[in-house]
């Protein structure tokens, strides 16, 4: 039996196993999904093929789980940011500002390589499915505004979104790209006289 580096063994192995995903998360968005494989990521870890076998039979296994584990630990962050929000705008902005601060420490990074991994199709549709459980409280916010379209204007506010995480991974100032995303959000979703809901413009 290996050093047990935990007080009991059910957490060693707990923190074996985690060790094991970190190392496929490195592996994958550094080199994509082929090269997601017990023996590589026995090897980044520090643990030898065998021991991977305890806890992933094959790379179909290892990329499944990090599928997984890719977005529940983005969706705890924002589940936890956005619980205090106390109107629907305030659930978007604490959205919105999490997605960023994830974005600028990498977190969207192991889902984007999945994406363009040429996952098999049932791995592609839980991807999808994973990705629109973690955007659904956004999407349920917008629709609590009573906006028009509710929908269609979930859609291209989320398009702000995804134009402000490229402008953070490509070294944008987190602060900055915030700010100003917020603020076009706000826009968006705010009437000028400051009651959320339909922009005066759109009555």
């Amino acid at each position: 039996m290996p050093k047990i580096n935990a007080s009991t063994v059910a957490e060693h192995r707990a923190q074996q196993r985690e060790a094991l995903i970190g190392a496929a998360i490195d592996l994958l968005v550094a080199e994509g999904a082929a090269a997601v494989t017990p023996a590589a990521v026995g090897a980044r870890a520090g643990l030898a093929r065998s021991s991977v076998y305890q806890y992933f039979d094959s790379s179909a296994a290892l990329l499944a789980t990090v599928t997984e584990e890719a977005f529940r630990r983005s969706n705890e962050a924002l589940t936890r940011a956005t619980a205090a929000a106390r109107g629907p705008v305030e659930r978007v902005e604490a959205f919105f500002r999490e997605s960023l601060r994830l974005g600028a420490e990498g977190a969207h990074r192991p889902a984007a390589a999945l994406m363009n991994a040429g996952l098999p199709p049932a791995c592609l549709d839980r991807l999808m499915e994973l990705h629109r459980e973690q955007v659904e409280p956004f999407r349920a916010a917008v629709r609590d505004l009573g906006a028009p379209e509710p929908e269609l204007t979930a859609d291209l506010i989320a398009g702000m979104l995804h134009t402000a995480l490229a402008a953070v991974e490509s070294g944008a100032p987190l602060e900055t790209v915030t700010r100003r995303t917020l603020h076009l959000v706000r826009r968006c979703l705010v009437a000028p006289d400051g009651a959320e809901g339909t922009p005066e413009g759109e009555r």
